[in-house]
């Protein structure tokens, strides 16, 4: 295993809500991360993020990894929910609000930037 994905495993596994994505929640690079962002700190303002346009490697590896070729990427307990889009659809359906609640229920949730 890299040690990339060491990095990526342990971001999952320290954080129970990661979004990787590019720029940060306050300074969004793209419009999709800007969305994603802004649905998420809807429902919490607890997560971890990565701006991967500061981190090549994980730019590079977390695609392969995921299985999923965009960003930004929603992963909560260690479980890709998936990018902008789904992440607009669990919001407007209400699931994401539910899922949150769930992991705030039933772990302490890690705020923390990089």
């Amino acid at each position: 295993m890299t040690d990339v994905i060491r990095k990526i495993k342990k971001q999952l596994k320290k954080n129970i809500i990661v979004l990787y994505m590019k720029g940060s929640p306050k300074h969004p690079s793209c419009g999709f991360s800007a969305r994603a962002v802004q649905a998420l700190s809807s429902c919490t303002s607890n997560f971890f993020y990565v701006d991967v346009l500061k981190d090549t490697d994980i730019r590079l590896a977390l695609p392969k990894y995921s299985k999923w070729p965009t960003f930004p990427q929603l992963w909560i307990k260690e479980c890709l929910i998936g990018g902008c889009d789904i992440i607009l659809e669990l919001l407007n359906n209400g699931e994401l609000l539910n899922l949150i609640k769930n992991c705030q229920n039933n772990t302490k949730l890690n705020k923390s930037q990089p």
